[in-house]
């Protein structure tokens, strides 16, 4: 079983948990994620079965959109309401749907963050929420985000706005919130969150567990499953002949393929074989996920 399972996952399950409980329903060992969700959060969760576990790596679109919650007024040590809170005060009357539109504006496009106590960026070896749960502080250097887009699309309460958030890899949606806050003055947290899209795969692509285990139970958990190449959908596709194929599977690197510099994704006679790259006039494999014949 080969392929990439889009998961909704659901609250209270950290990334690990899914693809633990997936390897039980999948029987293979063969499996990986590719973006960590907050245990709090749902959605969209790309999960990587078998051949496909070599891909969770090269992902070219590591973007990530998200539907989050601000409740305005707290600061807690989690970044969200399932923390403690550190920090709280009356919101003013004057902070409302225009203040908030004012301020969003100012985080749109490059910029840094640091990432948060309680996440699992690993510094000396150490994921920096274990620190965390001792009570200890580690210093962090602040690392490169962009935000693509950011608006407020609803006031779910005098002190909760709706944000749809279209971000790059490594963007903490908590640490964008609690900015934000300080913005406007007043502390910030997270209360919930949905990612609606990563790396190019959607809600509308997303399976519940009772679903996935449905599926199985019913013999048709594969078609469940997209293919590998849809990992690679932004690059162009370059074919090779059956002897190239040949080539690339010992490593070897194919000449006479009409492709300019760049990377491609490989077919032969209407089978996926993997990533190559162009260059000099040569197209050489990056990853290959075919069987070896």
């Amino acid at each position: 079983m080969h392929g990439i399972l889009i998961v909704d996952k659901p609250q209270d399950f950290t990334s690990f948990d899914v693809v633990a409980k997936l390897r039980g329903i999948c029987k293979t060992r063969k499996i990986g994620h590719g973006g960590t969700l907050d245990p709090m959060a749902t959605g969209v969760l790309p999960v990587f079965i078998g051949n496909a576990a070599k891909a969770v790596d090269l992902q070219p679109n590591s973007d990530k959109c998200y539907d989050a919650v601000m409740l305005l007024g707290k600061r807690t040590d989690t970044g969200d309401t399932t923390g403690t809170v550190l920090d709280e005060s009356a919101v003013p009357a004057e902070i409302d749907e225009a203040a908030v539109r004012a301020v969003l504006g100012q985080f749109i496009g490059e910029g840094m963050q640091v990432p948060p106590m309680y996440s699992a960026v690993k510094i000396n070896g150490q994921p920096l929420y274990k620190a965390a749960r001792k009570g200890q502080t580690v210093a962090r250097k602040a690392r490169p985000i962009v935000i693509h887009s950011l608006s407020l699309t609803e006031r779910v309460s005098d002190v909760e706005y709706r944000l749809q958030i279209h971000c790059g890899k490594g963007t903490y949606v908590r640490v964008l919130i609690e900015d934000i806050g300080k913005a406007l003055g007043v502390p910030a947290t997270m209360s919930a969150l949905r990612r609606t899209m990563a790396s190019g795969y959607t809600l509308e692509q997303a399976h519940s567990f009772e679903e996935i285990q449905a599926a199985k139970d019913e013999g048709r958990l594969e078609t469940l499953l997209l293919g590998i190449e849809t990992v690679f959908a932004a690059l162009d596709a370059v074919r090779v002949t059956p002897a190239q194929k040949q080539r690339l599977l010992n490593g070897a690197p194919v000449s006479r393929v009409n492709a300019e510099a760049g990377e491609y994704r490989i077919y032969c006679e209407g089978e996926f074989l993997g990533v190559g790259i162009m260059a000099d006039g040569e197209l050489r494999q990056k990853k290959l996920f075919c069987e070896r014949e």
